[in-house]
């Protein structure tokens, strides 16, 4: 490619009709707020790309699709290296901080206005909205049975308590995404 050369624009399509022949499966493993995003997010994107799109939740990932718990989780930087107030990077918060009684509390409603500000929306909606637009959601049988989870207990968009297995043989050919 010479500098006189562009790339193509690649516009993403949001038509139900559309279908690239893509599979990308997502494995969901933590509950934390901070680590459901990731996941919805990139399932909304590859969904909008035409991609068929399957989410498994496994261990603590079954927050994110548990009623009981989808719509209060929790972000701590107990062990986040990475945790800075919001707009200095560098200056990092220190991991005894967390200790302190309400540090969970005030951390989670941080992120939470961060994540509301930028017009995205909570974990329950998002999950209503990535049901909505095709995605397949699926909850490990392992963790269900070690949990004493029910499909009752899930959030509705979920099709079904399945094993790991069936998770590959649902999405053979999938790129894998685990979180």
């Amino acid at each position: 490619m010479t500098a006189t050369d562009t790339a193509p624009v690649v516009v993403p399509s949001f038509d139900d009709a559309v279908d690239s022949g893509r599979k990308l499966a997502i494995i969901c493993s933590k509950g934390n707020l901070d680590m459901a995003y990731p996941g919805l997010i990139l399932a909304n994107a590859a969904v909008g790309e035409g991609v068929e799109t399957h989410m498994f939740f496994t261990f603590w990932g079954f927050d994110i699709i548990t009623r009981a718990t989808m719509a209060d989780l929790k972000f701590s930087f107990v062990g986040n290296t990475a945790m800075h107030p919001p707009g200095h990077s560098g200056v990092g918060i220190h991991h005894m901080l967390g200790a302190l009684p309400g540090a969970t509390a005030a951390a989670t409603r941080m992120m939470k206005k961060q994540i509301a500000d930028l017009d995205v929306p909570d974990v329950p909606e998002f999950l209503e909205l990535l049901s909505g637009s095709g995605v397949h959601m699926w909850a490990c049988r392992m963790s269900a049975d070690m949990n004493h989870v029910t499909e009752d207990d899930l959030y509705e968009g979920v099709e079904g308590i399945i094993s790991a297995s069936d998770f590959i043989e649902l999405t053979d050919g999938a790129q894998l995404l685990f979180i």
